[in-house]
């Protein structure tokens, strides 16, 4: 059996420099906490695991003469990224209408009958598994992901040997340069934690890759 190996990294490191949205929902994760983000990035390659083994057990070429099968995956993983805007601006929109009525009053807080203070409601903090789900919804409901492995992944494969095993190698090491490439993107996002500790710098993040989701999930569903 005879790989180009050093052929396939480059185009799997190309492929991960290039963003998509497994590439924004880390970052976004991981400026909020880097243990999420290191979350959001295992359940990407967990999510990239399951397009691997669909692609050695042929099941993506299935997926992929079917236009009904792709369109519905294309579609899901479109609708996906779109929610996950809209609730990203709505949060952001929440938080800022609290900062004003906030400031109206002439604090943060509010005053209560008997002279008490109450705390403005805080945005709930995602927990870990939230971040997996989002990783890992991210990539499995990502055609292009399928796409890889059915179209990219059999040029460096050869004929000679088992395709299904080649395709699992060849994935495993997708899956292992995906883990440290995101590791390192975890470790220059988590950064902007302290930026995103002042309330109006962090609304106008999540306003900003809220939006960016829904153009990734709107032009996603355009795209044929």
């Amino acid at each position: 059996m005879s790989i180009d190996l050093m052929g396939f990294l480059g185009v799997v490191m190309l492929a991960y420099l290039i963003p998509g949205p497994d590439f924004f929902v880390i970052v976004r994760a991981a400026a909020s906490r880097p243990s999420l983000g290191r979350m959001a990035a295992l359940g990407a390659q967990t999510g990239l695991c399951v397009h691997m083994l669909a692609a050695a057990l042929g099941l993506s070429v299935v997926a992929a003469r079917s236009p009904a099968v792709f369109t519905a995956i294309k579609l899901a993983g479109a609708a996906y990224l779109v929610y996950l805007g809209v609730r990203a601006v709505a949060a952001a929109r929440r938080s800022a209408a609290e900062r004003r009525r906030g400031a109206a009053r002439g604090g943060d807080g509010r005053a209560l009958g008997d002279g008490a203070v109450q705390e403005p409601a805080t945005k709930p903090e995602p927990s870990r598994r939230d971040g997996f789900t989002q990783g890992f919804l991210t990539n499995v409901l990502n055609p292009k992901a399928a796409l890889f492995f059915l179209s990219v992944v059999p040029q460096f494969v050869d004929g000679h040997g088992s395709m299904s095993g080649q395709i699992l190698f060849l994935g495993v090491l997708d899956v292992l340069v995906g883990v440290l490439y995101w590791l390192v993107l975890v470790s220059a996002a988590a950064q902007l934690r302290t930026l995103l500790g002042r309330p109006a710098f962090r609304d106008r993040w999540d306003m900003t890759t809220g939006w960016l989701f829904i153009a990734i999930g709107i032009g996603v569903a355009a795209v044929d």
